[in-house]
């Protein structure tokens, strides 16, 4: 089942990108891991340590590898490969069933912010 369409109004009519991105992880909360799988796709807070780069808050990822540092993976609000370590995650991640995707990249939740 479809956890993100009963709630898609809800979170599309809440206007701070910031609330949006708790509501998402409230509705995903029943698929919550410390480590994602290659071939999960999960989104989950991230905040970046280097300096001046421009990187996604909110970032929906589809995994590709995982290594001992972190994972990478194709962020679908960059629309390119990203990495992400371990000790830069805001949270745990939050696995995202494929049949819930396409909601997700039509609520507009990814917060791109350059790292200061």
């Amino acid at each position: 089942m479809n956890r993100i369409e009963p709630v898609r109004q809800d979170i599309q009519s809440e206007t701070n990108v910031d609330d949006r991105m708790e509501l998402i992880m409230y509705a995903l909360n029943d698929t919550v891991a410390p480590i994602p799988e290659e071939g999960n796709i999960c989104t989950f807070k991230y905040f970046a340590k280097t300096p001046n780069i421009r990187y996604d808050q909110h970032p929906l990822v589809a995994v590709t590898e995982l290594f001992q540092w972190g994972f990478r993976g194709i962020n679908f609000h960059h629309q390119e490969y990203r990495q992400y370590t371990w000790e830069e995650l805001g949270t745990q991640v939050y696995i995202v069933r494929q049949d819930e995707l396409d909601d997700l990249l039509s609520l507009q939740y990814g917060k791109l912010v350059i790292n200061k």
